[in-house]
């Protein structure tokens, strides 16, 4: 009998050994999925296998074949919020997932404010330990990855929040999940994908950013240095990519320190994110954003220039932005230590924007006009309709100015939702700021304790640098 060469029978083994079906990590045990969505499964098999699926809330069997090149993917829909189920995915080997939620999903994204967690020394996340424990909260962090093309999967794993779990979570992320597990009353998981010292650029495609000559422009600029990526693309491709087709609610966004380089631009790259996103997602998503807190970043305006930008972004249809000036202790301190309240000022947006609740308070007082009498400008202020507050004698960081374009100490007085603004020292005035520098942390707030966000009502040239 005809011997065949080793080489041939290993190459005749291989043949028939086939693949077996396979998931990627972000689709696995104790996960939540969007309720009443259109939520994928998908992976990886023989080219041509048939993929066989049921979900326990409907005991239905769905199947698809595996693509050409291997790749399968098919949408179930999902029920209202409820579990544990179980998803069963048979090829040619089985996969079981259990202890499935249904409910609310959001990722929560940015640089090391929504990094910091309890090993940061976060006394609101500490004394939350004892008592943290809900399965109904679930928890999927993906680690720090990049890629120079986008991934079709990341590691991590989905977790039930408890005090082990919690201390490497991020803080806000975590307060927010539990405000909205506990207003809505349904499971909540929070998909974390932060990196400290990132610009934003690194979280959009990079031709979204290379393709656009402003952004191209503008990201040169950024610095490199060791320890974080700066290149476009580089975060989006290792750490969103993977998860775009799992189906969210929206997502919650604290960032922006890292683009003090290129402040001026904030917007524009900041609107292109959130653009990118959506499109990758197919959905008009909610993003929910923090404006960055005061910071002494040095003589120049750099930190201003960025909170002005982001006030900019809130143009943007289904965008909210949380005001946290009155959360910071230590200006000298990038990291302001109150994650508890950021998380909840976020939730309060959710609830009320997404989800449609009355009764909560979450927009923050804004600048709406001026009008100039004599020596006095008469402000009045958007979601301020109980009027406002000062604490304290003297109105803080808020300053005036005539056509000189010299800013003084103003003095304000309050009027229901107005403030009256004047200064000896300007006869004529023609513009007013408040909080406009990089520290500046202002003392006037609506009656309901949110405070007055940062406004000027000149449109003069800030210079970067």
């Amino acid at each position: 009998m005809r011997k065949l060469p080793l080489l041939a029978l290993l190459t005749v083994t291989f043949l028939y050994v086939k693949a077996n079906v396979r998931l990627p990590a972000v689709l696995s045990s104790n996960m939540v999925l969007q309720q009443r969505a259109a939520a994928n499964l998908w992976g990886w098999c023989e080219p041509g296998e048939k993929i066989r699926i049921v979900a326990s809330w409907n005991d239905r069997v769905d199947s698809v074949l595996g693509t050409r090149d291997g790749h399968w993917k098919i949408t179930v829909p999902t029920p209202a919020a409820g579990g544990p189920y179980v998803i069963t995915i048979k090829g040619e080997n089985t996969i079981v997932l259990d202890n499935i939620l249904v409910g609310e999903v959001w990722v929560c994204s940015g640089q090391s404010n929504m990094e910091m967690c309890e090993t940061w020394g976060l006394p609101d996340v500490k004394a939350e330990l004892p008592s943290c424990s809900n399965p109904n909260i679930r928890f999927f962090h993906i680690p720090r990855t990049t890629s120079t093309n986008p991934q079709d999967d990341c590691p991590g794993k989905w977790t039930a929040c408890d005090s082990n779990q919690l201390k490497s979570f991020s803080a806000v992320a975590y307060f927010f999940g539990k405000k909205l597990n506990k207003e809505l009353n349904v499971p909540v998981g929070l998909i974390e994908a932060s990196w400290g010292g990132t610009p934003v650029e690194v979280w959009t495609p990079s031709n979204m950013i290379t393709g656009d000559l402003t952004l191209k422009t503008s990201a040169e600029r950024l610095q490199p240095a060791n320890g974080w990526p700066y290149l476009p693309g580089y975060c989006f491709n290792g750490m969103i990519a993977p998860i775009t087709p799992f189906a969210i609610a929206g997502a919650i966004w604290y960032q922006g320190e890292g683009n003090t380089a290129n402040a001026d631009t904030y917007n524009k790259a900041f609107t292109t994110m959130i653009a990118a996103w959506r499109s990758a997602w197919n959905a008009p998503l909610p993003v929910y954003y923090v404006q960055i807190a005061p910071f002494t970043y040095g003589a120049n305006n750099m930190g201003t220039i960025v909170r002005e930008q982001q006030a900019k972004t809130m143009l943007l249809e289904n965008t909210g932005m949380v005001v946290v000036s009155d959360l910071v202790d230590d200006t000298a301190d990038i990291h302001p230590k109150n994650k508890h309240d950021v998380g909840l000022r976020l939730a309060n947006w959710a609830l009320a924007e997404t989800y449609h609740y009355t009764g909560i308070t979450y927009k923050n007082p804004t600048y709406q006009s001026m009008e100039v009498k004599g020596d006095k400008v008469t402000l009045t202020f958007d979601n301020a309709s109980d009027g406002l507050v000062q604490k304290g004698n003297e109105a803080r960081t808020l300053v005036i100015a005539g056509e000189d374009r010299v800013f003084y100490p103003a003095k304000a007085k309050i009027e229901g939702n107005r403030l009256i603004v004047s200064a000896a020292a300007v006869k004529r005035p023609v513009a007013v700021r408040y909080q406009y520098t990089n520290a500046a942390i202002g003392n006037i707030a609506g009656k309901d304790g949110l405070p007055l966000a940062p406004f000027r009502t000149d449109d003069w040239p800030l210079p970067l640098q």
